[in-house]
C-alpha cells in the first residue's frame, strides 16, 4: 500500500484517534513539520506557550484535570530540555502524559551536532515509557506503546523524533494505533478483609488517614468513621475532595498540617491508611497497627511500618469491610480529636479579624475572602511554597471546587502554566492561579500566553518581597536568611501592558471590593496583593499555636517539621 502522507501527518492522525485535543510547545526547527501537520489537519489545538516548561506543566493539569492523555511537545535540544521539570511532576502526580521530543536528523547522532542531546537519557528517570524511533517504521508502535503505557501506569511516555524521521514518508500503519485500556481495580482477598476486620474489630480508636486514592470513595470512607466513631485526616492534596462532606474530619498532616490530625495518628490504636504516597517518613507511628491500601503494591510500607499490606482499589475495599465491621460507641477519642480541630481554626480566625496594615496585609486574610468569593466549582492552581500554606489553612471544598499543585514534585512557578492547562481544558470554569512573587517572576512570559490564548485566568500574586517560605527555612535551621529578598515590579502595571484587567491593592479595607472586580472580569485579570512578609503558619504546633497572638513573633512563625 502506497502513503503519501509524512510521520508527522501520521502522528496527528493517531494523537486524533487517541482522542488528544490539545498539545502544548513552541515551534521550530526539527518541530515543525508536526506544526504544519496540526495546522493543516485542524482537530488539534496548538497551544503555544513561551517554555516548553510550562507547556508540560499545562499538560500534566489537563491529564490530572480530565484525567485523559494530555500532550507537550519540544524541539531538538533546548527545546525538549525545558520539558523536564513539568515532566516531573506529571510522572510525580501519576499524569497521563505522552511528550514528543523532537531532535536532531539521526545522522548526526553522536557527533557533538548542534543542539544535540540524547533523550533517552534526559528523560529515564520521569518516564514510563521511552524510546527513541530511528525509523518511520518505528513511528506507530512506538508512539502507541508510549501512549498506552502512559495511561495504563499513570506518567509520562516520551517519543524522541529525529528531524529526518518526522518528515518522511510514513511506513504502513496497519498496527494499532487506539489506545485500548480498561481499568480492572486490584481487589482485596477474603483473607485480607478479614484480618483488616479483626485488626480494627478489636481496637478501641480508630484514625483513618486519606489520599488522593481515596476519593472515589469519600461516601464510604465517611460511612466507615461514623461507624467506628474514628478521626478522619487527609492528606495536602486529597483535602478538597475529602472534606466535602466528612464530620469526622480533623485537619490534614504532613509539613504544612495540623497538630490536631498528628495527635489522632498518634494516638489511635489502629490506623488505616487509603490510597496515599504521603512522601514524607516519620509521621506515622511504629508502636501502633497500621492497615495500608494502595492500588500499588510498591507504595505499602514505603512510609510506615506496616502491620497488613492490601493491594486494592480503596473504594472496592471499603465496600468489602463495611459489612465486617463493628459499630463502636465510644467518642471519647474522636470528640477529643474534634476539640483540637476546632481550637485550631479559632486560632486560624485570628488574621481574619486582624487582616494587617497598609503595605502589609495578612495572606491568610487574602485566602479567606478568596474562600468566600470565588465560585463553588472554581479550579485552583497553587504554586510551591508559603501559598501551600494558606491554602491548605482557608480554601475549602465548595461543591466541586478543584487544587492543584505541584504536590511532590515541589516545584516552584507551576501555578500559571497549570492554570492555562486548565483553561484549555476545562472550558467554562473559573481557573485561578495563586502566585508567589517568586513563582509568578520565574515563568511570567507565561501571562503573555493566557493573553495570545485569550484563557478567562485569574491571576492572584502576594507580593511578599521576599522568597518567604526558604526564609523560614533559613531561620529554622540558624542561618541568617539571605538571598531571598525580592525587588519587585509592580506586577498589576506589568500585567496591564501585557493586556490584563489587573490592578494592585495595598489596604486591607480595600481588597473585597478589589477581589470581586478581579474575579468578575470577563478575560485574564491579575490581582497583585502586597502582603505580610513575616506571615506564617503555627498550626503543626499546639505550643507555639497557644502562645501565638496578633502582632508577636510568635504569631508569624512556621516549623516545617514533625
Amino acid at each position: 500500500m502506497n502513503y503519501t502522507k509524512n510521520v508527522a501527518q501520521q502522528l496527528v492522525e493517531q494523537l486524533v484517534e487517541a482522542g488528544v485535543k490539545n498539545l502544548y510547545a513552541i515551534t521550530g526547527d526539527s518541530l515543525n513539520a508536526l506544526t504544519d501537520a496540526i495546522t493543516k489537519d485542524g482537530r488539534i489545538n496548538f497551544v503555544h506557550v513561551r517554555n516548553e516548561e510550562a507547556g508540560a506543566f499545562a499538560a500534566s493539569a489537563e491529564a490530572q484535570l480530565t484525567g485523559k492523555l494530555a500532550v507537550c511537545a519540544g524541539s531538538s535540544g533546548p527545546g525538549h530540555v525545558h520539558l523536564i521539570n513539568g515532566l516531573y511532576d506529571a510522572q510525580r502526580s501519576n499524569a497521563p502524559v505522552l511528550a514528543i521530543a523532537s531532535t536532531c536528523a539521526s545522522a548526526m547522532f553522536g557527533t557533538g551536532y548542534f543542539q544535540e542531546t540524547n533523550p533517552i537519557l534526559l528523560f529515564s528517570n520521569c518516564t514510563v515509557y521511552n524510546e527513541m524511533a530511528v525509523t518511520p517504521q518505528q513511528v506507530p508502535s512506538m508512539v502507541h506503546g508510549a501512549i498506552q503505557t502512559a495511561i495504563s501506569r499513570g506518567g509520562v511516555g516520551v517519543v524522541g523524533l529525529p528531524a529526518d524521521v518526522i518528515t518522511q514518508a510514513a511506513a504502513d500503519d496497519s498496527a494499532s494505533t487506539l489506545p485500548s485500556y480498561t481499568e480492572r481495580l486490584p481487589e482485596p482477598s477474603d483473607e485480607e478483609l478479614n484480618k483488616a476486620a479483626d485488626m480494627i474489630n478489636g481496637a478501641k480508636t480508630i484514625a483513618i488517614y486519606a489520599g488522593c486514592g481515596a476519593i472515589t470513595a469519600v461516601e464510604l470512607v465517611k460511612e466507615l468513621s461514623l461507624k467506628l466513631k474514628a478521626a478522619v485526616v487527609t492528606s495536602y492534596k486529597s483535602q478538597m475532595e475529602m472534606t466535602r462532606d466528612m464530620p469526622n474530619y480533623v485537619g490534614h498532616m504532613g509539613y504544612l498540617g495540623m497538630w490536631s490530625a498528628e495527635e489522632a495518628i498518634a494516638n489511635a490504636d489502629v490506623v488505616v491508611i487509603l490510597g496515599t504516597n504521603f512522601p514524607y517518613p516519620g509521621f506515622f507511628p511504629t508502636d501502633k497497627t497500621i492497615i495500608q491500601v494502595d492500588v500499588r503494591a510498591e507504595r505499602l510500607g514505603k512510609r510506615a511500618k506496616l502491620n497488613l499490606g492490601v493491594r486494592a482499589d480503596s473504594k472496592l475495599f471499603l465496600e468489602k469491610l463495611l459489612p465486617l465491621i463493628e459499630t463502636k460507641t465510644n467518642e471519647e477519642f474522636l470528640q477529643t480529636a474534634l476539640s483540637d480541630w476546632e481550637l485550631i481554626k479559632e486560632k486560624f480566625r485570628i488574621p481574619i479579624d486582624n487582616p494587617g496594615k497598609n503595605y502589609c496585609i495578612r495572606p491568610e486574610y487574602m485566602l479567606y475572602l478568596l474562600d468566600k468569593l470565588a465560585a463553588d466549582d472554581c479550579i485552583v492552581t497553587v504554586d510551591t511554597g508559603m501559598n501551600n500554606v494558606w491554602t491548605s489553612h482557608y480554601l475549602t471544598a465548595g461543591k466541586n471546587r478543584k487544587m492543584i499543585g505541584s504536590f511532590t514534585h515541589g516545584s516552584m512557578a507551576n501555578a500559571l502554566p497549570m492554570a492555562i492547562g486548565a483553561a484549555v481544558s476545562c472550558p467554562g470554569r473559573q481557573v485561578i492561579s495563586i502566585s508567589g512573587d517568586g513563582g509568578l517572576a520565574m515563568l511570567m512570559g507565561e501571562m503573555l500566553t493566557v493573553i495570545q490564548q485569550n484563557l478567562p485566568v485569574k491571576i492572584l500574586v502576594a507580593d511578599n518581597r521576599a522568597l518567604a517560605f526558604v526564609k523560614w527555612e533559613m531561620e529554622l535551621a540558624d542561618f541568617k536568611p539571605s538571598e531571598v529578598s525580592l525587588q519587585n515590579p509592580d506586577f498589576a502595571k506589568v500585567a496591564q501592558a501585557m493586556g490584563f484587567q489587573a490592578e494592585t491593592v495595598t489596604v486591607p479595607s480595600e481588597l473585597e471590593p478589589a477581589m470581586r472586580r478581579w474575579l468578575s472580569a470577563e478575560g485574564p485579570a491579575l490581582l497583585s496583593v502586597t502582603t505580610d512578609t513575616d506571615a506564617a503558619s503555627f498550626s503543626f504546633s499546639k505550643e507555639l499555636m497557644e502562645k501565638g497572638a496578633p502582632g508577636n513573633v510568635v504569631s508569624n512563625f512556621m516549623a516545617p517539621g514533625i
